[in-house]
């Protein structure tokens, strides 16, 4: 028992090294173009905010470079505008070319796949917690390879969740012996479950159909109660599949079984809104505060839903219980000590010096007009949009 939980953590170890460094990855791509990248997103806002020209002529100027629109031919010149989508257009290859993102992504997916196969050997109590490591990873790597400096508030996030994780591994609950994908389904079919999986339900409609609606662009905990409840369902899911390809695997085919069809659905669909619902809130609302919040929730309602369906408590005494939910303490007060210290990125700043000088009198009317550089100003205008404007 002990040994199959030892196999369930090198696994969810290994998992969080690889998902450490694919933000790494990720991230060291988009600094070779940050500089490039971010240039070009501001020289697109300066162009389609001071009323030059429309999204349209930009993708139509990106297909035939020569092309001149006579409805502009008054206010931008036929060369000024290939300055201006030659300049655009290259920085934005610029930027897909150094994202890293297959890199990034085919590190990801290893790291995805590691954490599933934990989890046919280690229980959801184990390895679940054991997501946080991935920050520290993360943090190190950020350390040394990116300058970004961990400071003493930062070591010690580190040494919190390292503590944290040793005290669940010492005295996490062993896996119960499951022989097939019945017993699986015996287990997600008893009243007590069914009752969570319907509150779990109830809970989600009501996030969803009610709330997302008046409060989703204000209160963090709509997408993240989503997305955590809907979660923990899916690691039970993801479970209960990867027991039926390890029983398959051992020469005990579960294929035939329709339980097996039935988790793989839930699952897929499972995950699929979880995504949709973490990149909400992500999209929404401050990284640093949306990952801790979301730890905590999804960690908690795994762990309970895992000791409803696999009965993780059953036998186990009393301390080892506390000192479980002590370790999920301490790696949680790690994780938010470790997001807290998170520096804040900078962007760096435009540099529109290869392009020529203009500026825009804006008049109360909405008219654009050119502002040349000798005439003087009309008494009636609202505003001068120069081309350093939008920095």
């Amino acid at each position: 028992m002990f040994e199959t939980n030892l196999i369930g953590f090198g696994l969810a170890v290994g998992s969080s090294a690889f998902i450490g460094s694919s933000f790494i990855i990720k991230k060291k791509g988009l600094q070779r173009a940050g500089a490039s990248g971010a240039r070009a997103v501001k020289m697109l806002r300066l162009i389609l905010t001071a009323g030059i020209v429309t999204i349209e002529d930009f993708w139509r100027w990106g297909i035939e470079h020569e092309a001149v629109s006579l409805e502009h031919q008054d206010i931008l010149s036929a060369k000024h505008r290939v300055v201006v989508v030659d300049y655009v257009r290259e920085d934005m290859d610029i930027c897909k070319n150094h994202s890293g993102g297959l890199a990034c992504s085919l590190v990801m997916v290893i790291g995805e796949f590691a954490n599933f196969v934990a989890y046919m050997y280690a229980p959801a109590v184990l390895v679940t917690p054991l997501g946080a490591l991935s920050i520290i990873v993360s943090a190190i790597l950020a350390h040394f390879l990116l300058r970004e400096k961990l400071g003493k508030l930062g070591i010690l996030g580190c040494v919190l969740c390292i503590v944290g994780s040793t005290i669940i591994v010492l005295h996490a609950p062993g896996e119960h012996d499951i022989s097939s994908v019945d017993q699986i389904w015996e287990l997600a079919t008893q009243p007590t479950f069914l009752l969570y999986i319907a509150s779990a339900v109830a809970v989600v409609l009501v996030l969803v159909l009610y709330c997302e609606p008046r409060y989703g662009q204000t209160n963090i905990m709509v997408y993240i109660g989503v997305c955590s409840i809907i979660g923990s369902v899916t690691v039970m899911s993801i479970k209960a599949v990867g027991i039926a390809i390890k029983l398959t695997l051992e020469g005990y085919s579960q294929l035939a079984h329709l339980q097996s069809w039935i988790f793989a659905t839930v699952s897929a669909s499972c995950i699929i809104t979880q995504l949709i619902y973490l990149n909400k809130a992500l999209d929404t609302f401050n990284t640093a505060v949306v990952s801790p919040i979301y730890y905590a929730m999804f960690t908690s309602l795994t762990i309970f839903a895992s000791a409803i369906m696999f009965k993780d408590w059953a036998g186990e005494g009393a301390s080892d219980i506390v000192s479980v939910l002590c370790g999920f303490i301490t790696v949680l007060s790690g994780t938010m000590v470790l997001h807290g210290t998170r520096e804040p990125e900078k962007l760096p700043s435009a540099d529109y010096s290869a392009l020529p000088q203009i500026s825009w009198v804006v008049h109360s009317n909405g008219e654009i007009w050119k502002q040349k550089e000798n005439d003087e100003l009309h008494g009636e205008f609202v505003a001068i949009i120069h081309q350093d404007h939008f920095k």
